[in-house]
């Protein structure tokens, strides 16, 4: 299939449906920490949307009403959790966007699968002014579902470090405030040790304001995902990078949920 993969998920703890946007490879960030091979600079292509809805069809009628759980996935994780669009690059780049979300509500409703599973957008943020963009979160709202915007740092240098992107601290906030405008919202931050460091004292700070500030203007944030690096960078910086202890990332969600914001922790 070209845009939709089962992965059997640690973080969901069974099945998502994941819908990739990104065939080529194509992101406008380069996260240290990405597993992309062959990972360029660029946007989504022109998505099929026929091809799309036929093999989330096919997909689902595996799950639903096939023998793929018994098959294909360990007995503690047989459950549909949910479609995420996600995959080797930015998702929101496709201009398409609206109409991929329209796509997969109506496959959605097909299998009865609104309201009981989690339609699930995994994006870097950096698109959401956009009309087309926030067209389909208005459609994803509509179906119950969320968004999982990631900030990794609220530094400039840490989000040049990390994600290899000049996006200002205040556009994302910017952009998070319209994102959950619009659709429920998350934050989703990785956290791991570069060069044997974790994130230093002003990093932690400076992202522990800006929720802070998110909450100040009003944003309605869900909470936030943290979670560590389980599976190796195919990144230039992979030899750089390691896992953090459980007990360094259940700390930091403490003072993350002092500032009176739900977190949930995976490694």
């Amino acid at each position: 299939m070209t845009y939709v993969y089962p992965v059997v998920s640690r973080r969901a703890g069974g099945v998502s449906v994941g819908i990739n946007l990104n065939p080529n490879n194509a992101c406008n960030w380069r996260c240290a920490y990405c597993q992309v091979p062959d990972l360029q600079r660029g946007a989504a292509p022109e998505i099929d949307l026929i091809s799309l809805e036929q093999e989330l069809t096919t997909m689902l009628s595996s799950i639903v009403h096939g023998d793929f759980m018994q098959t294909s996935v360990p007995e503690n994780m047989r459950v549909l959790h949910d479609i995420a669009i996600s995959g080797n690059g930015e998702p929101t780049s496709a201009k398409a966007f609206a109409e991929v979300v329209a796509v997969i509500a109506r496959v959605m409703a097909a299998f009865d699968l609104v309201d009981k599973i989690k339609l699930v957008l995994i994006s870097n943020g950096s698109l959401m002014d956009k009309p087309y963009v926030q067209a389909g979160l208005r459609e994803m709202a509509a179906v119950g579902g969320e968004v999982w915007f990631k900030v990794d740092s609220a530094t400039r240098e840490g989000l040049r470090r990390i994600n290899d992107t000049e996006i200002a601290p205040a556009r994302m906030l910017a952009n998070l405030q319209i994102a959950a405008g619009l659709c429920p919202t998350w934050l989703q931050t990785c956290v791991f040790a570069m060069d044997n460091e974790p994130p230093s004292a002003q990093e932690q700070a400076a992202y522990l304001d800006f929720i802070q500030q998110a909450l100040a203007l009003g944003v309605r944030l869900q909470g936030v995902l943290l979670y560590g690096i389980a599976r190796d960078s195919q990144q230039p910086e992979a030899a750089r990078l390691a896992a953090l202890p459980r007990a360094w990332l259940d700390e930091f969600a403490a003072r993350i949920a002092a500032g009176g914001v739900l977190v949930k922790v995976s490694v």
